[in-house]
């Protein structure tokens, strides 16, 4: 590895040389000496009553660095000056029981004000592959909309909930006052069920689940861990 010009004050950035066809920037987070651990709180809302165990049964815990989210909005600051949306993937691994998020990778990708589509999905597919990391989820930015989960996003999350019953997807909504950000997960059985059903596609309206809960929900088991050490791999 041979150092470069940092993005962010307070990562070591990187230029690391992996199997796929472009160098890749790596920033790597140095964990503080003492680790704080808290549950991320959930937002009075519509859909604070979903503040329960899923009806699936007891997910596993998951870990992840409140520095991650606020150095990935930082790298996303000129698509969001520009109303642009970013996007990045997430990967963890698993111990004793607990998901802990160690790395997030921001794709090549084509973005709009309302969208973003990652590209060369065999690229980041390569990273966690070689680190035997859990896709547990996904990030992303709303530059001027408020925090929520657009039909859109709720389909591309289904396919992370379908392969990790954990995964979880992190809106970041820097202009929403009320919410800048929320972690949130398709309701199961019935979000996971109206979403499996559906076949349409760009924006729409989803039906209400059977069972009478909302079609997504805030995480319950996500918690913020101040001890993590992570990286960051733009290939952007």
């Amino acid at each position: 590895m041979t150092q470069t010009d940092s993005k962010c004050e307070h990562i070591t950035v990187h230029t690391v040389t992996q199997t796929s066809p472009c160098p890749i920037l790596s920033c790597v987070e140095k964990a503080p000496k003492y680790a704080h651990v808290s549950l991320i709180p959930v937002a009075d809302s519509h859909q604070s009553s979903c503040n329960q165990p899923s009806a699936s049964g007891v997910l596993q815990d998951v870990h992840i660095s409140p520095l991650l989210m606020e150095d990935f909005l930082e790298l996303a600051r000129e698509n969001t000056e520009k109303d642009l949306e970013t996007c990045g993937v997430l990967g963890a691994f698993l111990e004793h029981g607990t998901y802990y998020v160690t790395t997030l990778i921001i794709p090549k990708q084509e973005s709009s004000s309302s969208s973003c589509e990652a590209l060369k999905e065999e690229e980041f597919f390569a990273i966690q592959n070689e680190r035997s990391l859990f896709p547990v989820g996904w990030i992303h930015t709303h530059p001027s909309q408020s925090c929520f989960m657009s039909s859109i996003d709720l389909h591309t999350h289904f396919s992370y909930q379908a392969m990790v019953p954990e995964a979880f997807a992190i809106v970041m909504a820097p202009t929403d006052k009320s919410r800048s950000y929320g972690i949130f997960r398709l309701s199961e059985p019935g979000g996971m069920r109206v979403l499996k059903e559906c076949e349409e596609s760009g924006f729409h309206p989803h039906g209400e689940p059977a069972d009478g809960s909302p079609i997504y929900e805030h995480c319950t088991n996500v918690y913020t861990n101040t001890n993590l050490r992570f990286e960051i791999f733009d290939l952007r």
